[in-house]
């Protein structure tokens, strides 16, 4: 990731923190959470603004970084530390519980979520990769 890219994502993550998701809280159509993952390489706390659909009692996010060969370093940070992953929702921040789905139960879930949102039947013409889903479980 470039120098501008990342320099837009922490003024994105640090505005929506201190708005509450005033800012930031959607982008265009969709609503957006802040993610928060400890790498697996450096062990530092990383965070993103991901898109996000809420169904079953929690939060399903794409790792289709646009279609790319490759799934985002968030979903890497998540593989590898899985209990260490967080989300801020509006003003609201809390512990989750990741679930990857892939294979077969994931056929469903990506066609609901391309039905909402066009764009990732598209990434995922893009790609060779499976893109993976994430179901993110709020934690009590």
């Amino acid at each position: 990731m470039n120098f501008i890219a990342k320099l837009f994502i922490g003024f994105y993550v640090w505005m929506y923190r201190l708005t509450g998701g005033k800012f930031g809280g959607k982008l265009g159509k969709f609503k957006v959470l802040i993610l928060t993952t400890k790498g697996r390489k450096s062990g530092k706390v990383r965070s993103s603004p991901v898109g996000y659909f809420e169904r079953d009692g929690g939060y399903f996010i794409v790792a289709s970084n646009a279609g790319a060969a490759n799934n985002p370093s968030w979903y890497h940070n998540i593989k590898a530390n899985p209990n260490d992953v967080m989300i801020q929702l509006k003003d609201k921040v809390m512990k989750v519980k990741p679930e990857i789905i892939l294979g077969e139960p994931r056929r469903p879930l990506y066609d609901w979520i391309a039905s909402i949102a066009p764009n990732y039947g598209e990434y995922e013409k893009k790609t060779a990769r499976e893109i993976p889903l994430v179901f993110l479980k709020p934690q009590r």
